[in-house]
């Protein structure tokens, strides 16, 4: 038995500005009466005493916690530089702005 018919495909068609053929009409159908007949399907198996849950397995941060530690000094930092200038990296200009 059919849940849904020809007319209310056509009408949902119209809703969305599609054209629709006939032939897709009956197609369009049926596959939707599939759908229709899947979540059904759920809703028979969806239970009250379930909790509803986001993730199927539970889910842990994998991230390590935040650590404050000693970071490398500015003459450290600026070693490995090509170029520095008044104790910060140079770098090519850019831009053709004045300085």
């Amino acid at each position: 038995m059919s849940t849904i018919s020809r007319d209310e495909v056509a009408h949902l068609a119209g809703l969305a500005r599609l054209a629709v053929s006939e032939e897709e009409l009956d197609r369009f159908a049926g596959q939707l009466d599939v759908i229709l007949d899947a979540v059904a399907r759920v809703g028979e198996v969806a239970a009250d005493d379930i909790p509803p849950t986001s993730h199927a397995v539970p889910v842990t941060n994998v991230f390590r916690p935040d650590e404050v530690r000693e970071g490398l000094s500015r003459e450290q930092a600026l070693a490995g530089a090509p170029a520095t200038e008044e104790n910060r990296f140079r770098v090519p200009r850019i831009l053709n702005e004045e300085a």
